[in-house]
């Protein structure tokens, strides 16, 4: 997949995809649910900049509508890393793991 020298580079994402994402990040349903569960709206810039950072790479192919998308998607990646696992993983079974249930009386929680 070379052009006379260079690499051809696709954005990671289809460009309807970024749009797809600001329409959701602007409803009122995931308005609603964002701020239910942080407290504050949420930011729906970055998609719409993403969408045409995108569009204007297709029509020009510039480098900095490149480096742009690029630094953005590495930027999303690395929010999502920030987050610690819920529950601490086992590194082996309970040692009873193979022991029947007491289904005959129920535990007091």
């Amino acid at each position: 997949m070379e052009t006379s020298g260079r690499t051809l580079w696709r954005p990671p994402r289809a460009c309807e995809d970024y749009w797809s994402e600001f329409k959701h990040c602007k409803s009122l349903r995931n308005r609603f649910h964002y701020y239910y569960v942080y407290g504050t709206m949420p930011s729906c810039q970055q998609w719409k900049e993403d969408y045409h950072n995108c569009r204007e790479w297709e029509k020009h192919k510039t480098t900095e509508t490149k480096e742009a998308l690029q630094r953005s998607e590495r930027s999303r990646i690395a929010a999502q890393t920030n987050f610690t696992p819920v529950w601490e993983l086992r590194q082996e079974p309970p040692r009873d793991w193979y022991m029947p249930l007491n289904t005959e009386k129920p535990q007091d929680f």
